[in-house]
């Protein structure tokens, strides 16, 4: 049923003007998705409130609950038709009234870690696309029939809304910037192992698919958990920063379907910090994160980094070495150019990588493991406080070209996590020593001794010669048949 409900608003919105592309059918889906979340999550917390004979203050006044402007009932529960608004009346009622009382929670709020500010965020970020009020209360209707209720439903639910993520990070370059797939976040999440009590940081966050899949290993992946622990994974754990619009608002959506009801998520660009101004207190256990790269960040930013360049991906790799306490550990996506790369700034940044950090594992991802990305990527893996004495290299190869159709799965990537516990050597895997790497380049390329060499390349005095070999016996076999005509 749940299915059918985002497909039935997703054929709304293709009617509606106010919207061309999925990153808008996402952007609308997700305020009302989570106008009628927080309904649900107001409604359960007043009855349980009556249970114990006590009073609840509602967060949302009477005139903009949802059941109030979205979905009046009559008296037996049945939508009631004759004072819903529709038309030109909804449209004026959420652009006039409903999304300014809204966006005033943020001014209203205690503080930033409050469902309230998180309220006011969202809605003096979002906007209303809808330009038909008929077109808009069909999709209300819709969206109605969904239930938080039960833990059953909110999985339900956040599995869709990951797949309403993926859909849009496939439909283009923009909307890919926000969609890492989850396969590989799983396996980062198994290979740094965080455990309640760590916080958990993602400077570049976009969407919050590895701050959602690190909860689920917290949260699932243990035996049942204490209200203590349940309470330190709510409030305690998870933490991000999200430059961009709508991917904040995604991301913020995006925790709340899987359980966090206040993320610590900030709307802010995280390169803007500068590095020496971090103290101990800013600090983190695990950073999981895949940095936008090919970006370039102004001038006055790049100040902020004791190494400069203009690749916003290196940027972000020396933040979060910074951003990680000692013995913290990391697992950061970055282009596979950045092991090889002759500029300063790579060497450098490769040098202090190995030198504050053990980087034990590199992941080399194959082609189209980031659909539409035209690149190729690697993961790092690091702990910091010690140098680097032996990297681990894994080549990933799941023995099929990865696309659209065809991307990543878990079970490509189950040898990688079984074979990284014990850093395993294998035909896909092989161990270097840092002794070994040149000290002027720090050239940590991914090269496979287990691979075949190929053929040398020949001179090409030598490959001329064999040219003029072939076409001397291609003129005699032209003259021979010649001679037969």
């Amino acid at each position: 049923m749940f299915e059918n409900v985002f497909k039935n608003v997703d054929d709304v919105l293709w009617k509606e003007a106010g919207c061309t592309t999925e990153l808008d059918y996402t952007e609308q889906t997700s305020w009302m998705l989570f106008l009628k979340y927080l309904d649900d999550l107001e409604q359960e917390r007043a009855m349980a409130a009556e249970l114990v004979g006590k009073p609840y203050q509602f967060l949302i006044d009477e005139p903009h609950r949802w059941s109030s402007w979205a979905a009046p009932k009559t008296a037996d529960g049945s939508f009631d038709h004759d004072i819903a608004l529709v038309g030109d009346d909804l449209i004026e009622f959420v652009d006039g009234s409903l999304f300014p009382f809204l966006k005033g929670f943020k001014e209203r709020a205690d503080g930033p870690d409050t469902i309230e500010y998180k309220i006011g965020a969202i809605f003096g970020e979002i906007k209303n696309k809808f330009q038909s009020g008929y077109s808009l209360r069909d999709a209300l209707e819709y969206m109605d029939a969904l239930h938080f209720r039960t833990q059953k439903e909110k999985h339900e639910l956040s599995q869709l809304y990951e797949e309403k993520i993926a859909r849009m990070g496939n439909a283009g370059r923009n909307g890919g910037e926000y969609y890492t797939p989850r396969p590989l976040i799983r396996a980062m999440v198994k290979v740094t192992a965080p455990k309640i009590g760590e916080t958990i940081y993602d400077g570049a966050c976009g969407s919050a698919g590895f701050l959602c899949e690190a909860h689920d290993f917290l949260r699932h992946g243990s035996k049942k958990l204490s209200t203590s622990q349940l309470r330190t994974i709510q409030q305690k754990t998870f933490h991000g920063k999200e430059k961009k619009s709508l991917a904040y608002i995604i991301g913020t959506m995006n925790m709340i379907l899987h359980g966090i009801d206040a993320p610590k998520i900030i709307h802010t660009n995280t390169l803007t910090e500068n590095l020496a101004d971090i103290q101990e207190k800013d600090r983190y256990d695990v950073i999981l994160a895949n940095p936008p790269f090919g970006g370039k960040e102004r001038k006055e930013i790049k100040q902020n980094f004791p190494i400069k360049t203009g690749e916003t991906a290196f940027l972000f790799l020396q933040h979060f070495i910074k951003m990680l306490k000692a013995g913290g550990r990391g697992a950061v996506v970055i282009k596979n150019t950045f092991l090889s790369n002759s500029d300063n700034a790579s060497r450098a940044l490769r040098q202090e990588l190995i030198e504050s950090c053990n980087l034990h594992t590199v992941l080399d991802c194959p082609g189209g493991t980031f659909l539409g990305a035209g690149v190729k990527t690697v993961v790092l893996f690091f702990k910091k406080g010690a140098p680097t004495s032996k990297i681990w290299y894994y080549q990933l190869d799941p023995g099929r070209n990865l696309g659209k159709t065809n991307p990543l799965n878990d079970d490509d990537l189950n040898e990688f996590v079984e074979l990284q516990k014990q850093l395993t050597e294998s035909d896909k895997s092989w161990t270097i020593d840092v002794k070994d790497v040149n000290q002027e380049t720090f050239d940590l390329s991914v090269k496979n001794p287990n691979t075949p060499e190929e053929d040398p390349l020949r001179e090409p005095g030598e490959i001329l010669d064999d040219i003029a070999n072939l076409d001397a016996e291609a003129a005699k076999v032209l003259d021979g048949i010649r001679e037969m005509l």
